[in-house]
């Protein structure tokens, strides 16, 4: 049984690092040529750098290049192409057959077909390892079944999305966001039109219900089902969210880490833990499902008559600093907190909760509210906390 790879989103050098750092084996990140236009795209620069920290800890970086590429892109595509592979990346993630010519003509990149490639079959799957490709991240719509079959019948690594957004149409083939709002979904710009609130209308008529109607997809995920990925021979289970932020990576990722090495480390005896499906759903603000995964893809995987999404308000702040003599840690704050609240601070391997009793500003003076964006203050806590562990609510607080 092989352990698989966890790869996880970084839409910046801070989420690249804190992704790592929190029990990823490879981050997948933005480019010139990525399917995430508003996220904080990676120069050649921070590529490098981003490379330079992963390969020390012997981990990997990919690269999205997954547009559907459009004539102009020809004159500079050749060339970014070039500059990737000088980076060092581990592997370019791809959509667009004219882009994997290209990059297997005038470079040695090692070359991933992206989800966009919508592959769901054996066949399809043979194809494109016949073009070179090493891996095939596989279309979200794969059921259990058809995962099984393909790695029965092709000697390729897979790689599958194991958490995070759906969408509403095939592996984001949509053309929705281009006639609506001129921004093109296969290029970087979706307006996510599937979660707007929509009228219905019916000979004429205009349908009034409780609630405005939507076909926005609940979110995927499979936290029950890694045995069972892993029993599959899956190569990599993929976290979806480059646009996430900091405290999503590192609470998902630390997560599904953990799941992952307790079922590799005793697969006969291991259970599954109610408490980190909880955490997971703390954590996000749409409800989860397995989806497609176990053939069961009904009304209850997406959300009909409109939904609640409520801005997640747990995460509390980062520790920038600690100081072992005096037990004092330095915090960046995200959300409101104060003294006598009940708090976890979180890192990689471990957390512990507390009860606040001791609060200062940056010039150590008594502190009993914490309401400001990102306010520096200092805490007393009992136990150590390093750089980059975080602040959240305890469970028995929300």
């Amino acid at each position: 049984m092989n352990k698989p790879e966890l790869l996880a989103p970084a839409g910046d050098l801070e989420r690249l690092k804190i992704a790592l750092l929190y029990g990823a084996d490879a981050v997948y990140i933005g480019g010139t040529f990525s399917l995430r236009a508003n996220a904080d795209n990676f120069s050649l620069d921070e590529i490098k750098e981003g490379v330079l920290y992963a390969h020390n800890l012997n981990k990997k970086v990919y690269v999205t290049v997954n547009i559907a590429m459009h004539n102009k892109e020809l004159e500079t595509i050749v060339e970014y192409l070039k500059e990737l592979d000088e980076t060092g990346i581990d592997a370019i993630i791809v959509s667009d057959p004219g882009i994997i010519d290209l990059a297997k003509k005038h470079t040695n990149l090692e070359i991933h077909l992206s989800t966009q490639g919508s592959s769901l079959n054996k066949e399809a799957i043979t194809f494109w390892k016949n073009e070179g490709l090493t891996r095939v991240v596989l279309a979200r719509e794969c059921s259990m079944a058809d995962i099984k079959d393909i790695k029965e019948n092709v000697d390729i690594e897979l790689e599958v999305f194991v958490h995070g957004a759906m969408c509403a149409s095939y592996s984001g083939r949509c053309v929705l966001s281009n006639f609506l709002t001129a921004r093109d979904s296969n290029r970087g710009g979706c307006s996510q039109i599937c979660r707007w609130d929509f009228d219905l209308i019916e000979g004429g008529n205009h349908l009034k219900g409780d609630r405005p109607f939507t076909f926005c997809t609940k979110d995927l995920s499979l936290i029950k089902h890694i045995p069972d990925l892993i029993d599959l021979g899956v190569d990599s289970l993929k976290v979806e969210g480059r646009m996430r932020s900091a405290y999503y990576i590192a609470t998902i990722i630390k997560v599904y880490r953990m799941v992952i090495d307790e079922y590799m480390n005793n697969p006969e005896e291991y259970e599954y833990n109610l408490k980190y499906e909880q955490i997971l759903r703390r954590c996000a603000n749409r409800d989860s499902v397995p989806q497609f995964f176990n053939g069961i893809f009904d009304k209850d995987v997406q959300y009909y008559n409109g939904r609640m999404e409520v801005t997640n308000q747990d995460f509390l702040g980062t520790v920038l600093e600690y100081d072992g003599d005096s037990n004092l840690a330095k915090i960046q704050q995200r959300n409101y907190f104060e003294l006598g609240d009940e708090i976890t601070i979180f890192g990689p391997k471990d957390e512990f909760t507390f009860k606040i009793t001791e609060l200062y500003d940056e010039n150590m003076e008594p502190l009993e509210i914490v309401r400001h964006p990102k306010q520096i203050v200092y805490m007393k806590i009992p136990a150590v906390a390093s750089k980059n562990y975080m602040l959240k609510k305890s469970l028995t607080n929300v």
